[in-house]
């Protein structure tokens, strides 16, 4: 398994390195095992940072149940961010740079305190908040076609892209997150909205959902950590020359845009 391990990561790493899409790396890896596909993360994890990438925070995906229930899993599922996926409120994503890219429009926490507990409650999360940002993510998939089970997605970073924070921060003091409204507009035009009731209830529960798998995967939530709560509706495709906006009730604007 070690081998099959060490495989699967080399090949996402080589088609991050390459640029070329490669095939699922699923055939490597015992059928519907997440322990494998995260050991496969990890072990990339552990080269990047070698290799001088600092890492900044985490993204949960799959928080809304309709996408775990499509991925067969009953759970979220984590990725690693790095600074060098974190982009500028208004900058844009170079051709190439994210691979096969698609639009979320998601809430970003940067943690004032430790979470650290097993079992943390919705109280310990809020506590933990320094501020919060109107976020896009931009997800990218580094397997040919799209073609991703939970494994292929959890071993692939969990589809870490790029990821664009808001320029003003907010403490949560007045902002409900749970109710919160959220538009994306791309060209002008208004494609998606969603509340905040869709990512697992509440981006916080989020939060703390992923303060507790990480304190059992022994790498806890320390303070500074950046994290990307997940979507407030669907993913969308992103094209050059797209612009791109999501507006926050309450919170304010993010804008990103994709070079031709």
């Amino acid at each position: 398994m070690k081998a099959n391990i060490e495989e699967a990561a080399k090949r996402l790493r080589e088609a991050t390195e390459s640029g070329q899409l490669c095939a699922p790396v699923r055939d490597l890896l015992p059928e519907g095992d997440l322990a494998a596909a995260y050991a496969v993360q990890a072990r990339n994890h552990e080269h990047w940072i070698h290799a001088g990438r600092r890492h900044i925070g985490y993204k949960v995906a799959l928080s809304a149940r309709g996408a775990q229930q499509a991925m067969g899993i009953k759970e979220p599922a984590y990725g690693m961010l790095y600074h060098d996926m974190l982009l500028g409120d208004g900058d844009e994503v170079a051709p190439g740079r994210v691979p096969q890219p698609r639009l979320e429009g998601e809430i970003a926490i940067v943690l004032e305190r430790d979470l650290t507990m097993e079992k943390p409650t919705l109280v310990d999360a809020m506590r933990a908040v320094a501020f919060v940002v109107p976020a896009i993510e931009v997800v990218g998939c580094r397997i040919a076609k799209l073609d991703t089970k939970a494994v292929d997605l959890i071993a692939d970073n969990a589809g870490g892209g790029a990821f664009v924070l808001g320029s003003v921060a907010r403490r949560l003091d007045g902002i409900d997150l749970r109710r919160m409204n959220m538009s994306m507009t791309k060209n002008g035009e208004q494609v998606a909205s969603g509340s905040g009731v869709n990512v697992a209830g509440s981006p916080l529960n989020a939060l703390a959902w992923l303060a507790a798998k990480l304190v059992a995967d022994d790498l806890p939530l320390k303070a500074g950590d950046v994290v990307m709560t997940g979507t407030f509706f669907a993913m969308l495709p992103a094209a050059p020359g797209d612009q791109v906006e999501v507006a926050a009730e309450g919170l304010g604007k993010c804008t990103v845009g994709f070079a031709r």
